[in-house]
């Protein structure tokens, strides 16, 4: 049997399966605590050798992972136009399984540099400019950050222009850098990917290796990508058996939402954004999260109209305690209860900012049907992710992502509005992301299994 084990160091557990490339099939899976306080690999050992006691071969197979260990990858970005490049390249930043820390606009002076240096970020994303447009403001951005003696890697995706020149000012300084094709080659297009491969790129040769997380080479060997990164490429997959995708996972500090859907030719008529949206989109929302965020999630469900005022005083209470306590593990019926609670309040908040909205307005002509975001109406497979929902009932976690979906959502959201609901119990998402360039029918056969509603 060729087999492989497909990992995901996690800023909390390290979550191992062992695949079969011959049947697609989840031969066994191991969690362990990820030891960020000795290293890494020790808990991922404790996996394969749990691994190994229910098949013997895991203890040699390959292993494939990916990492958010660490507190996940800090990036941040630096633009033109606040309401282009900046936003562009924070779109770009987080569809690369990027955290954003900093943004900031009309490139890089000193008061910005002091802001980015406080931002503390793994990578800096440097764009600006259409190609062929003015060059002046990404070039100037490098002169800075060389000047400054910069120590941070730099992708440089911005005007193609000014790629020769950002190019040799970072070289000479000694700028450890990636240069990509421009995130916004012409006003109105967003092309994501080249940045995306470049982020990984970096992420893999410099940020992880120099976190320490772990004694060996064999952990930065064993490496794909970022977490995030990796469960949208499984998403992305998903996609292409399910048809539009959305994705909801609910952790401890953020609750990420992850979308493949086919961009409307209406929207770009009804939008007012700049930066139209586009068919791959990721979101993290810092504020919302079952443990150490769970009192901002409340605050942020009631602004949302998510949960009820009516609900205020207990729920608080209930993320006051998991704050307080984030190894928090529910015992009684009335925790559990809470916890969904929470889930809901997190997903049905996330859902929402992830998602676009459809208002009429009063402009110089009259009443205008205006659209804003991502319109999620037509996604056919919702999929709930995290630890809350592999644990609790079918019957309770269908309530909850049912919660989030509706023909008529009030606040005009263009949430999903009948999808088949399913949960990542397995926790395939990720391991289809990391099967997903070497062995894409693995990938493909295991996640349709999994979480498609026709197996």
């Amino acid at each position: 049997m060729d087999l492989v084990v497909c990992a995901d160091f996690g800023s909390t557990f390290t979550k191992t399966l062992l695949v079969s490339l011959d049947d697609a099939a989840v031969v066994a899976t191991a969690e362990r605590r990820t030891t960020i306080d000795t290293d890494v690999l020790h808990g991922f050992t404790a996996c394969r050798q749990q691994l190994a006691r229910s098949e013997p071969a895991a203890a040699d197979a390959s292993v494939l992972a990916c990492s958010s260990a660490g507190g996940g990858l800090r990036i941040a970005v630096v633009g033109n136009e606040e309401l282009v490049t900046a936003e562009a390249g924070r779109r770009v930043a987080l569809s690369s399984g990027g955290r954003v820390v900093h943004v900031g606009h009309g490139g890089l002076s000193k008061d910005g540099l002091a802001a980015l240096h406080a931002a503390d970020p793994d990578m800096l994303l440097l764009v600006g400019g259409t190609d062929g447009g003015n060059a002046d403001v990404l070039v100037h951005a490098a002169e800075v950050l060389a000047e400054s003696g910069w120590a941070t890697p730099v992708v440089a995706a911005g005007n193609a222009e000014a790629a020769g020149a950002v190019t040799t000012v970072l070289g000479r300084a000694g700028v450890v850098h990636e240069m990509s094709p421009n995130v916004v080659p012409r006003i109105g297009v967003l092309a994501p990917e080249p940045a995306r491969g470049a982020i990984r790129a970096v992420f893999l040769r410099h940020v992880i290796g120099g976190r320490h997380l772990s004694a060996s080479a064999e952990f930065v060997q064993m490496l794909t990508g970022p977490t995030p990164d990796v469960v949208l490429t499984g998403t992305e997959v998903l996609a292409g058996l399910a048809g539009d995708v959305a994705v909801v996972d609910v952790g401890g500090a953020t609750t990420d939402v992850h979308s493949v859907v086919e961009v409307d030719s209406e929207d770009a008529v009804l939008s007012r954004q700049v930066v139209a949206p586009t068919q791959l989109t990721r979101t993290v929302e810092g504020d919302l999260g079952m443990r150490w965020s769970a009192p901002s999630t409340v605050d942020a469900g009631i602004a949302l109209a998510v949960a009820h005022r009516s609900e205020h005083t207990e729920l608080t209470a209930a993320a006051q305690l998991r704050a307080a306590d984030p190894g928090f593990v529910p015992a009684e019926s009335t925790d559990f209860v809470q916890d969904l609670r929470l889930a809901a309040v997190a997903c049905g908040a996330a859902l929402r900012r992830h998602a676009g909205r459809q208002q009429v307005t009063l402009g110089a002509s009259g009443r205008v049907l205006q659209r804003t975001g991502k319109d999620l109406r037509e996604v056919e497979l919702l999929v709930g992710s995290g630890g809350v929902f592999r644990h609790g009932s079918p019957e309770a976690v269908g309530d909850v992502l049912r919660g989030c979906t509706g023909v008529e959502v009030p606040g005009g959201w263009l949430l999903p509005r009948a999808p088949h609901l399913v949960v990542d119990r397995a926790y395939v998402l990720a391991a289809g992301g990391l099967l997903a360039s070497a062995h894409p029918r693995v990938a493909s056969a295991l996640l349709r299994r999994h979480l498609c509603p026709d197996g």
